[in-house]
């Protein structure tokens, strides 16, 4: 096995009071999140609003993906060196302003400037989630909080967030999400602040290359990320072609929210005595299944018994390959990196849907494809969950499995 993993620093977290992390690790996780969750009203709006095809909105998307993953690969070599909170704080300005300004305009290009703006907000955002959780005992665990804080505060969202369009259209929905980033922004302040103090001195601690063990989290997130997230950016439009509006779309992604909430705070309790492979290969089959499940039923009941079963086990998947990725690299390098490869392989899959979409006349084989990606991705992270449980004790501390 190459080992790529840094020396460990004493966790920053340890000494904080546990409430003030939830709350800052929770607070800039949502506000992370709220383009990769609540996006896809917006491209329902905007079809609606100015008729923009499939394929302007899978590009739409894209943009703001993608520029979601550059700000995260700029970071990763510097994330040793970084504060989280004032990485948390002017993202939160900058994604508030990108998407008060996109409410101004029904014009193609400057909607695609905001999704840019957002999309690095969005970046920095989760590159300070990351660093932070890599500077506590437990990232992983921190991570599974962190997504059930966020989910609890999404079921809201999800029931707020559509009446917003039905009652003020898409303006309406762009001035609710600046909003709530503003709001979370303030709370972000809760999160550690500093440069890991055992880790400032770079030219003592270079960065090791990523290794073969890397790469093999980059590729299986890579996979995951491109085949589950496709249909994301038109789920709402998934929902509307069988029937469902959008107030009952966002009544079962409340639903779902919670049910993940719920999820996560049982991982977070448990994640310390779980081993990595077996967990990790069920959780990511069933998002597979549940996924081509997402655009091949007909009904809304089945629609929302997937849709649930999708959004539980997208987000058990996520903190699981994010723990492999610390696993690997103890510095919260290689984490940042893997949620940068999610992104850019999200932004690619959000086009390839949107020209599915359009050739196909709808999203019907956007799920299944899905379905295979997840097989594939288990083939590949496999072998290394594996031989952490072979080779590691399985208390979930990365004190332990540094030696300290």
């Amino acid at each position: 096995m190459s080992d790529s993993r840094a020396p460990l620093a004493t966790p920053r977290g340890a000494a904080r009071p546990f409430l003030f992390t939830l709350i800052g690790i929770g607070a800039a996780s949502t506000a992370a999140h709220l383009g990769n969750n609540f996006t896809t009203y917006l491209v329902g709006g905007l079809m609606d609003r100015f008729g923009f095809s499939p394929f302007a909105m899978g590009a739409w998307s894209m943009a703001e993906t993608l520029s979601y993953a550059a700000a995260m690969f700029v970071i990763a070599p510097r994330a040793r060196q970084l504060d989280p909170r004032v990485l948390a704080v002017a993202a939160s300005v900058l994604v508030m302003l990108s998407q008060a300004g996109s409410a101004l305009t029904g014009n193609y290009a400057l909607l695609l400037a905001g999704r840019i703006g957002t999309g690095l907000g969005f970046g920095i955002l989760n590159s300070a989630v990351n660093l932070a959780a890599g500077r506590t005992g437990h990232p992983a665990r921190w991570i599974s909080l962190g997504i059930a804080f966020q989910t609890v505060l999404f079921a809201g969202i999800a029931l707020g967030l559509p009446q917003l369009g039905a009652s003020y259209g898409a303006a309406g929905m762009f001035y609710g999400l600046a909003g709530l980033s503003l709001v979370l922004g303030l709370l972000a302040l809760f999160l550690p602040g500093g440069a890991d103090a055992a880790l400032a001195d770079a030219t003592a601690l270079p960065n090791t290359p990523i290794g073969k063990d890397g790469l093999r989290v980059l590729a299986a997130m890579a996979l995951f990320a491109f085949g589950t997230l496709a249909i994301w950016p038109f789920i709402e439009r998934t929902a509307h072609a069988i029937g469902i509006p959008a107030t009952e779309f966002g009544r079962f992604q409340s639903m779902a929210t919670l049910a993940s909430a719920l999820g996560n705070a049982v991982l977070a309790a448990i994640t310390a005595r779980l081993p990595r492979a077996l967990p990790l290969a069920v959780v990511l089959g069933a998002c597979g299944v549940t996924c081509a499940l997402l655009t091949t039923v007909g009904t809304a009941p089945a629609f929302a018994a997937a849709f649930i079963g999708y959004y539980v086990t997208w987000f058990l998947t996520y903190p699981m390959l994010l723990g492999l990725a610390y696993d690997c690299d103890s510095s919260g390098r290689l984490a940042v990196m893997t949620t940068g490869t999610w992104l850019l392989a999200q932004s690619l899959g959000s086009l390839a849907a949107g020209a599915i979409a359009q050739q196909f006349g709808g999203y019907r084989p956007i799920g299944p494809l899905g379905a295979l990606t997840c097989v594939v991705a288990i083939a590949v992270a496999w072998p290394l969950a594996r031989q952490f449980d072979r080779t590691r004790p399985n208390d979930g501390t990365r004190a332990a499995a540094s030696g300290h």
